[in-house]
């Protein structure tokens, strides 16, 4: 049995009703105040993996790729980092306040997919 709610999301300052037909019911306001630099991030990341698929196109030596992949990698990972800390210190502190217990359990369920 699923829940209709209206989710509010605030983004870049605007906040956005949406109606979604989710089987939990949380109705936190999500506020992230990294997004620009999350996007620069990934944006970089992009360009970093592009560059390594023209190093493989070029035929270039396979320890120097590695070596690029691992950098792009942990460029990601650091990434993911800022996102769930952003996460946390807004969502997750809301989703506390008003014992939303489905917001934790996504959490967790992200948490165990990311680390895999």
């Amino acid at each position: 049995m699923s829940n209709l709610h209206k989710h509010p999301h605030t983004h870049d300052g605007f906040t956005h009703d949406h109606s979604s037909d989710h089987p939990h019911s949380h109705s936190h306001t999500h506020t992230h105040t990294h997004t620009k630099a999350v996007i620069n991030r990934l944006s970089r990341a992009i360009g970093h993996l592009e560059s390594v698929k023209r190093m493989v196109e070029d035929g270039r030596d396979c320890s120097e790729v590695l070596i690029q992949l691992a950098a792009v990698r942990s460029a990601i990972g650091n990434t993911a980092k800022i996102i769930l800390k952003d996460h946390i210190e807004h969502c997750i502190v809301d989703a506390v306040e008003s014992n939303d217990v489905a917001a934790l359990d996504e959490l967790n369920k992200a948490i165990e997919r990311f680390m895999h």
